[in-house]
């Protein structure tokens, strides 16, 4: 008798576990502290060691940074790209992180490089496929947008995406408003 009840626990606990990470693989909840439950959202802590970096982007002329050329830096959760290389797609509650920074170029004995200097901001996309937020500006097109001065990871300068973001990514509609072919680490 005592031998089944044991039994029985350890397949409650075991059924338990794997139906909890089943349920965090296939409806994946967004992620950690980068949404609130009003849909603000902010820059996830972390981000740089806990996500994956999917690539960067030199731009000549950068008006996100306001210098001659900026550095963005873009990050993924894992599991995210995982499922992207899978699917072809990112999940419902994948977090992309833009790290923006100011460059520096210098002459160097390999010639002329660019690093990052200061850190100039970061923007925020939250896939989000069942519309969680429809009153949100913020919200739309599939995803929570917002752009955040470097001094503030908490509070969005951004007012409405449509005005603010989606300008730069509407050329990338046909890969989900994601310029995918830019991050190595997506492709198989």
């Amino acid at each position: 008798m005592l031998r089944t009840r044991v039994l029985m626990t350890l397949c409650a606990i075991w059924l338990a576990v794997t139906g909890t990470a089943y349920s965090q693989m296939t409806d994946r909840p967004y992620a950690g502290d980068a949404v609130d439950a009003d849909g603000a959202i902010r820059v996830p802590d972390g981000f740089r060691t806990d996500y994956v970096m999917l690539g960067a982007w030199s731009v000549a002329g950068d008006v996100d940074t306001g210098t001659d050329v900026g550095l963005h830096v873009v990050y993924a959760p894992r599991d995210a790209v995982d499922a992207y290389r899978r699917t072809g797609a990112f999940p419902d509650g994948t977090v992309l992180v833009k790290e923006l920074f100011n460059g520096k170029t210098e002459a160097l004995t390999t010639g002329e490089a660019t690093s990052a200097a200061s850190t100039a901001g970061y923007f925020v996309m939250v896939k989000d496929t069942k519309g969680r937020f429809p009153n949100n500006p913020l919200w739309g097109d599939g995803w929570g947008w917002s752009f955040f001065n470097a001094d503030d990871r908490a509070r969005t300068v951004s007012t409405d995406y449509r005005a603010d973001c989606l300008g730069c990514h509407e050329p990338a509609r046909s890969t989900d408003l994601v310029y995918d072919y830019a991050y190595p680490v997506l492709k198989p």
